[in-house]
């Protein structure tokens, strides 16, 4: 039967990387991998914006895009995302509109509303506040890329018949899309602008069933509000690892995974391995958290997920983790490029499968008549040349 589904690839650059490491070294290291990624034929790469905690270290997604645009030639590049509560949002669009000329429209605005909380307090911000500044910032942002005339005062900004002094590259404007974990607030906004949403928060069968509800809302209030809701434009986010064997993909564990626990133990929101557990392979495994194994497994975490959002999605992201080493980590998404990818695109590899089968059913009828005429063909040469 023809698959013809065509799910895009991607990655999530949050970054994270070791206290230890060297961070000229590690953010240079960040744009070899969105280089390579683009070799490999990725689709999109969604780069971060964090200000605090040591571990995320990209504090202008804007600035990182702009640099590995320079070094790449198809993969697009998002902001992933832009906290829209730290930022003034026409000074913000306007910058935008410049990335999105530089890059001759690569570039993908997503937003939200501030994920660090240490962010917000080293600025006074009310984390209270940041998902009705997130609401308040993106309903202009969408008005300016439109080319409409803002003015509009709140307690954080104000805006005196603001005007975008340049149009968006992309026409009718740049895609957008919203951060979505399990509260409402992303699908909310999502869906009232009719933009996309990138589902963050898991990928365990729970974690699915609260990204499915996501959608029905913003299909909900897509169609509520004149927009076609299209599931081309949501992005699963996901982590996976995966070597030429299980036993290979657990020993590049060693390298980063205790680090990257740490560190969602210790600063980040919500532990994503909890400090009492001793097996952290298993546990991500078993709570279908992660995919660390080959790439047939990574096909089946894959399909759980794709099966997960109840009709379909546009893109599937697997979250840059740094839990191996650079050798491993390059590896892992080359080994995704070749045999993951092509069973979510249309079945690339099928059509191959699908020729050489046929070649073969046809060797002993069709094959063998070309070589009887080849031999044929020689003897005849052969009885000329014997007449001379």
């Amino acid at each position: 039967m023809t698959d013809n589904r065509f799910i895009r690839t991607g990655i999530f650059l949050a970054p994270f990387h070791d206290l230890k490491e060297n961070p000229t070294l590690a953010m240079e290291r960040d744009m070899e991998l969105v280089v390579h990624l683009d070799e490999l034929g990725y689709h999109e790469a969604w780069v971060g914006e964090h200000h605090s905690g040591g571990f995320e270290i990209i504090a202008s997604p804007e600035i990182f895009i702009a640099g590995v645009a320079e070094r790449t030639r198809h993969i697009r590049l998002g902001t992933g995302v832009v906290s829209l509560p730290y930022h003034n949002p026409f000074m913000l669009a306007d910058r935008m509109v410049q990335l999105d000329h530089q890059t001759r429209g690569r570039v993908m605005f997503g937003v939200g509303p501030g994920s660090l909380v240490y962010d917000a307090v080293m600025i006074g911000l009310d984390p209270a506040e940041q998902r009705d500044k997130l609401e308040q910032s993106l309903n202009v942002l969408v008005r300016l890329f439109k080319g409409e005339t803002v003015t509009e005062k709140t307690s954080w900004y104000d805006l005196n018949e603001a005007k975008l002094q340049v149009p968006p590259y992309s026409q009718p404007m740049m895609e957008m899309a919203v951060a979505s974990s399990r509260s409402p607030t992303g699908s909310y906004n999502a869906g009232r602008h009719g933009i996309g949403m990138i589902a963050l928060g898991g990928t365990s069968d729970d974690a699915m069933t609260a990204h499915r509800t996501n959608w029905e809302r913003y299909e909900g209030l897509a169609t509520e509000n004149g927009h076609t809701p299209d599931r081309s434009k949501w992005r699963i986010v996901t982590f996976a690892h995966i070597a030429e064997t299980r036993e290979q993909a657990e020993k590049d564990m060693e390298y980063g995974l205790q680090a990257f626990a740490d560190y969602f133990r210790d600063v980040a929101t919500f532990p994503i391995i909890p400090p009492d557990i001793t097996d952290p392979i298993s546990y991500l495994r078993e709570n279908q958290i992660a995919c660390i194994g080959t790439p047939d497994d990574c096909i089946e975490h894959f399909e759980r997920i794709y099966a997960g959002t109840g009709g379909g999605c546009g893109a599937i992201l697997t979250l840059a983790h740094n839990w191996a080493d650079w050798d491993a980590t390059k590896k892992s998404y080359e080994l995704m490029a070749r045999y993951v990818h092509p069973h979510f695109q249309r079945n690339s590899t099928g059509w191959k499968i699908d020729a050489y089968n046929d070649a073969a059913k046809k060797h002993e009828t069709a094959g063998k008549a070309s070589q009887a005429a080849v031999e044929a063909a020689i003897e005849k040469h052969a009885a000329k040349r014997s007449g001379l």
